[in-house]
This record gives C-alpha cells, structure tokens and sequence, in this order.
C-alpha cells in the first residue's frame, strides 16, 4: 500500500519548526484566510474554484494555471506541500481536490492536515492574520496521466463492467433533482453517468465525532462493499468538479483500495456536452448506499 497522504497537526508543527522545505496551503476563501490561518499558509482558492475540463486544450489549460498558481506561493517540486481546508467534511473536499492537483502535475511530496483547521485548533495550536512574504519558484509540471481520466475515457468505460463508475455527490445530484452544490440548474442536465453506483461522499466520515476525521480503514472498505467495491476493484470516480471525488479517493487508497482514478472534469464537464449519455430522473433499483 502506498504512503497515506494524511498528516497531524502535532507533525506539521514538527515540520515547521524543522529545516525541511515546506510550504503550507490554504484552501479556503480568502475572507476565511484573513480572520485567521496556521502561521506560514499561503491561501490559494483556485484550488477549489476552478473548474477544469479533461479535452486536450482543457488539460493543459489547467496544468499551466497552476503551475502558475503554485510558482508564485513558493513551490517547485522540491519541497513538502501540507494543505488545510476548514474540516475535511464542510469545505466539499477542497483540500483534497488540492492534494489531487498537485498528484496529477507530478508533485512528490504533498500532505493532507487530517480533520482540517478545526483539528489544529482543537490543539490549541497558533492562529494569525500576518501574510507571509515568499519567493517565487517555478514549477514545472510532470504530469501523471495514469491518475486522471478523460469524458472519452469515462465514455468507454460506460461499456467495460470491469470498471465501477463512482458518483459521490450529494444525494438530490444523485436523484436528477439538481445539477450541482451551486444551485439546481447550474449545469444544463440533471441525472446521473450511465450505470454509476453511489457513495456519497460524508459517508466516508466519522458520525458524531467533534473532529471530522476520516473512518477507520475497515469501515471504508465495509462501505464500499455495499456497492461492490473491493481491494482490487477499479474504479472511476467523479462529482461535480472533482472536490468530493477527491476526498472518496483518499479515503479509498486509506482503505487499501488502490487502482482509483478521477474524472476531474465530473458532472461540470459531463451534462454540458449533450452528445454524452445520461440517466434522468429517480434512479433504478441497483446497488446503492
């Protein structure tokens, strides 16, 4: 199993106070950031807000935008990358779709603070409101293919039951009852990608904790079990625009499910392109959670 991405706070604050190279990212709004943010983050909300499409112009205008992104607070491959977001199950995944980011341009090094700003502030940990000064770097992407899919490859995929198709979004996404987190018709379709199975994605969470962390490994793996997922499955995850994908992903190569990959391009990119396949309306009787 590969290394997990997911750090504590005790060990950040052991990274900061370390000679380690090491730049610390903020996911959350930019209000957010000035209240109040771990000393030394950089905030950087594209990260969340953008919206990315997998054809060919579209991916390399997303490797270029945050190549861009990343230089200019500091990073350049060499470095450790630790990034935060509010709580891993309020912010949509942002963090993780950041940790996905920068996966897929090549970065060898890049963390997760486990259970968000509200874990480091359960510790009793330091907040402040000074923006740091950093150098400019430049970063060069490698991009890694084998961890991204494309609508073409989600097209095919739709014919190779081999391959599970994975929706996490919110359950009235799941339902056709609204076409994205940022309003019912957002995006110009309702419904779902052809012979998908649901996992919504706080499924993935601790119930009842006062810190959102992830479940056990072994309650991931019962979870995906209901819909057929095993250690050796191969899955295509997607949402709307690859935040609570991200955040499933995670959770599954922490439950010891390896060969995952993302549609980052999600329902954002899917229900705009009328030629592609969809499934309106209530969902047929399947294997869902």
């Amino acid at each position: 199993m590969s290394q997990s991405p997911l750090t504590t706070p005790k060990a950040l604050v052991a990274r900061l106070e370390s000679s380690e190279p090491l730049v610390i990212l903020d996911t959350r709004s930019p209000e957010e950031y000035a209240v109040g943010h771990i000393p030394g983050a950089m905030n950087v909300r594209d990260i969340f807000t953008y919206l990315a499409t997998s054809t060919s112009d579209g991916l390399q205008a997303l490797a270029a935008t945050f190549a861009e992104l990343f230089g200019a607070v500091g990073i350049s491959g060499a470095e450790r990358v630790v990034i935060y977001e509010d709580a891993m199950d309020t912010g949509y995944g942002q963090s993780c779709r950041g940790w996905f980011l920068l996966k897929y341009l090549g970065h060898p090094q890049v963390e997760l603070l486990h259970g968000g700003l509200q874990a480091w502030k359960a510790e009793g940990l330091p907040i402040t409101t000074d923006v740091p000064t950093v150098e400019r770097r430049v970063f060069s992407p490698a991009i890694n293919d084998s961890i991204m899919v494309t609508w073409q490859q989600m097209l095919a995929a739709l014919e190779d039951p081999g391959i599970i198709k994975l929706d996490t979004r919110d359950q009235d996404e799941w339902m056709g009852e609204s076409s994205s987190p940022y309003g019912k018709d957002f995006a110009p379709r309702k419904g779902r990608i052809p012979g998908a199975v649901w996992l919504e994605w706080h499924r993935m969470m601790q119930k009842g904790s006062p810190i959102p962390w992830f479940r056990q490994k072994d309650e991931i793996a019962r979870i995906c079990n209901e819909v057929g997922i095993g250690p050796d499955s191969k899955v295509y995850l997607y949402c709307f625009k690859g935040a609570r994908a991200s955040n499933t992903m995670i959770a599954l190569k922490e439950a010891g499910i390896q060969d995952v990959h993302m549609y980052f391009g999600s329902w954002n990119e899917w229900s705009r392109k009328p030629e592609l396949p969809i499934e309106e309306g209530p969902p047929q009787p399947k294997p869902t959670a």
